[in-house]
């Protein structure tokens, strides 16, 4: 298996997302050279859906499975097979708040992965969220659009976990307040 770590940055006053981006990037531009490489071929279904030979568990075989990380918070796994490419990311959790949130977020998610088509409903072991693209989305979407979508998608996650963290301390922050003034 391949690793990719990002290099260190210097830290200055770089607002979370901005701090993300070179990661982003880095997981757009090996995601696509890895969809434009692959030769799909074939394609397996199961109970009416389509699945890729990456999520089949017969087949163990992948071709290439390269690991990005950002930290040991955060990574990105991208296995290919021969009729699909799984990409399954692990979401920062930096502390238990956050770790809940994430935990309920993603499984909001996860039930409504229908509505997404490429988003798996479990994702593989270790990981937060696991995308499937096999050739049918190749054929029927555009290969950079699934790409953008799943970079926009970690982009989209990191921030809605971080606004949920600064609204429950700020609620937090409020009922101590209000709890604190009967002793004033």
């Amino acid at each position: 298996m391949d690793t990719i770590h990002e290099e260190e940055q210097p830290h200055n006053a770089v607002s979370p997302i901005d701090a993300r981006r070179p990661w982003n990037s880095l997981v757009e531009k090996v995601a696509e050279s890895i969809l434009n490489e692959v030769e799909f071929t074939g394609g397996t279904t199961v109970d009416s859906r389509r699945i890729g030979a990456t999520q089949s568990h017969k087949n163990k075989k992948h071709l290439l499975q390269i690991l990005i990380c950002r930290n040991e918070a955060e990574k990105c796994l991208i296995e290919t097979s021969i009729n699909s490419v799984r990409v399954s990311i692990k979401v920062k959790q930096a502390d238990e708040l956050e770790n809940i949130l994430a935990k309920k977020f993603l499984r909001f998610l996860s039930m409504r992965a229908e509505a997404f088509q490429v988003l798996r409903r479990k994702p593989v072991q270790g990981y937060d969220l696991s995308f499937l693209i096999t050739n049918y989305h190749c054929e029927d979407m555009q290969k950079h659009k699934l790409i953008d979508f799943i970079v926009q998608f970690m982009e989209d996650i990191d921030k809605e976990i971080s606004e949920l963290k600064l609204s429950v301390n700020t609620r937090g922050r409020l009922v101590a307040t209000e709890f604190l003034k009967q002793f004033i």
